[in-house]
């Protein structure tokens, strides 16, 4: 399964052609893609209107919904998190972490377009799309 994260999201519902993007549209129907309540939540964010993040939830729900956050993956998130620290390597954000966590912890790959995943694939093998 391949998670798809909020800053891939952001590019296609704002028609932006990243390679991430282009990326997506060739998996749609193709891969299995899951979005996760944490990506949804930052996703559903930055919508203005009721009406788009509305519309927004139409085009994802033939999507796999998982639930990314619980006690496990949050304890594992702020082990890597120190462990990356160490090493180094500051990821800026929570979500972040819990993200790439629960991906790593489940075994999905993720596709993103977010430097804060970069460290977590070079010292923790985080699998990208």
């Amino acid at each position: 399964m391949i998670i798809v994260d909020t800053s891939v999201w952001v590019d296609h519902f704002n028609g932006v052609d990243s390679p991430q993007a282009i990326r997506l549209h060739t998996l749609l129907g193709e891969q299995i893609l899951a979005v996760g309540d944490l990506i949804l939540a930052e996703l559903l964010q930055g919508f203005d209107t009721e009406a788009h993040a509305r519309a927004a939830l139409v085009l994802l729900q033939p999507l796999e919904f998982v639930e990314m956050a619980g006690r496990e993956v949050a304890i594992e998130s702020a082990r890597a998190y120190r462990l990356l620290r160490r090493r180094g390597a500051t990821v800026r954000g929570t979500l972040d972490m819990l993200i790439g966590t629960y991906c790593l912890m489940h075994g999905h790959a993720l596709l993103h377009r977010d430097r804060d995943f970069e460290p977590m694939e070079r010292y923790l093998g985080l699998r990208t799309v």
